[in-house]
């Protein structure tokens, strides 16, 4: 059968209408073959039951059956025609396929060489990189190093002034301590001569010995004595602390810049303070930035103080200013250690920081303290407290207080809220990379509701 399918003519049996090999053959009383649906579709299309190559028409419409013995044969010439044409095109299908792998080969090699410069630009950054660091690394060690042998040498230069001084000093209180004592073995030995004319019994002898006397002579020791106060070196101490004191500042500014250059350098910075003594020491006054607030808060008490309102302040247009929720902003940039409390007063405040970047305006989220990535705040509500981030609200417990000190060390990436009152409470802590100088704000919840910048001493 395959034999004599192989020998059969394709259009023999290809269907008149689709022009392929027929598919469930049918044969009309004509004697034409078609597809059953070829000639179902021509059917309903043109509306009238014609044999589309002999044109002859049939009525009423021809009841269509498939013819088996013709399916067969299409089926076996499908088979041999198959075969045939995979040996007779593998050939040619092999050069077409060739063709398609030589440009597969040539984009391979075209996306090689442009990885292979991606991975040298790659490189020459990982060189700059490391050249750049090891260049800081040398720099800073170097400048360091002068900055410590500057530093000792002024502690030599301190050390020799003050011996120096303390030699002269000692001397001069050496040499009047020895005139003192001469002054001493001079009236002693005065004294017995006194003593021993007291009882002379020849009223003649002793007037006469008593009147050829010399004069006893004025001390003109003991004033200088007291000239000088028992404080000697506490100035120089004083003035040591100070110098030091102003270097740690100078030191700390330099170290924000340092570490907004490189994320994380900070946490290399001293331990966080422990007492409110401590904290004190960081204390800044800051002021509420007009431009920043919202139509309803007033400000009042030098921008140190904002409250709620119902009536719209008649503030000047600015881009800076909230226009969503009653929130506002310092004026002052916050870098380094830096410590400020806040006292409130209300329903529900919210004490926050905050990047200069946070949104102003949008919806609802996008610039409400606390649910962005740009903004940490401390929800005070009444009796309890939540500290809000990135849309996270996290519960809080600590002894209630109407007073809230904030710490901020920026290069260190620490955030702290405290309860202030008689004893200092820790609220929460937050350590995180900071990117940016941050400002101190706050966002009041109700009417009625306020907050202020206390002046710390």
């Amino acid at each position: 059968m395959a034999q004599k399918g192989s020998q059969l003519d394709r259009e023999t049996f290809s269907c008149s209408i689709c022009l392929d090999l027929l598919k469930d053959p049918v044969g009309l009383p004509c004697g034409h073959s078609y597809c059953m649906d070829c000639i179902k579709d021509f059917w309903d299309e043109k509306n009238i039951y014609s044999c589309p190559q002999c044109r002859q028409t049939f009525s009423p419409r021809p009841v269509l059956g498939k013819n088996t013995i013709l399916a067969v044969l299409v089926e076996e010439l499908k088979k041999t025609g198959l075969l045939a044409a995979t040996r007779v095109s593998a050939a040619a299908e092999r050069t077409e396929k060739q063709k398609e792998l030589e440009v597969s080969r040539q984009n391979i090699q075209v996306r090689i060489q442009d990885r292979e410069k991606d991975v040298k630009v790659l490189q020459q950054k990982v060189d700059a990189i490391n050249g750049s660091a090891d260049k800081a690394v040398e720099h800073s060690e170097k400048t360091f190093a002068e900055l410590i042998r500057l530093i000792q040498k002024r502690s030599s230069d301190v050390k020799q002034q003050v011996r120096a001084k303390q030699e002269t000093e000692v001397s001069r209180v050496r040499d009047l301590q020895e005139k003192l004592e001469q002054e001493i073995a001079d009236l002693k030995r005065r004294d017995t001569e006194l003593k021993t004319l007291s009882h002379t019994e020849d009223h003649n002898q002793f007037l006469h010995d008593y009147t050829s006397l010399p004069p006893l002579s004025t001390s003109t020791h003991s004033s200088s004595i007291y000239i000088r106060p028992l404080r000697y070196f506490e100035d120089v101490t004083a003035a040591v602390s100070e110098a030091r004191e102003k270097l740690q500042d100078v030191l700390r500014e330099t170290w924000t810049n340092i570490s907004l250059a490189v994320p994380g350098v900070g946490v290399l910075l001293s331990p966080q303070p422990k007492t409110r003594t401590d904290l004190l020491r960081y204390s800044c006054e800051l002021t509420l930035d007009p431009n920043t607030a919202h139509t309803q808060l007033s400000l009042s008490k030098g921008n140190r103080k904002a409250k709620a309102v119902r009536e719209d302040q008649s503030y000047p247009s600015h881009p800076d200013r909230f226009t969503e929720h009653q929130q506002v902003l310092s004026q002052e940039s916050l870098t380094g250690r830096r410590y400020w409390e806040v006292r409130w007063e209300g329903r529900g405040v919210y004490i926050a920081v905050a990047y200069k970047t946070i949104r102003r305006a949008g919806w609802f989220d996008e610039c409400r303290f606390g649910n962005n990535d740009e903004s940490w705040a401390l929800n005070c509500h009444r009796d309890t407290f939540t500290f809000c981030f990135d849309y996270v609200r996290t519960p809080v417990s600590g002894p209630q207080s109407s007073r809230i000190g904030v710490y901020l060390d920026h290069s260190a990436g620490v955030l702290c809220f405290y309860s202030v009152s008689k004893t200092m409470t820790l609220l929460h802590r937050v350590q995180t990379t900071f990117t940016q100088p941050l400002y101190a704000g706050c966002w009041l919840f109700y009417c009625g509701d306020s907050a202020e910048f206390c002046k710390l001493k």
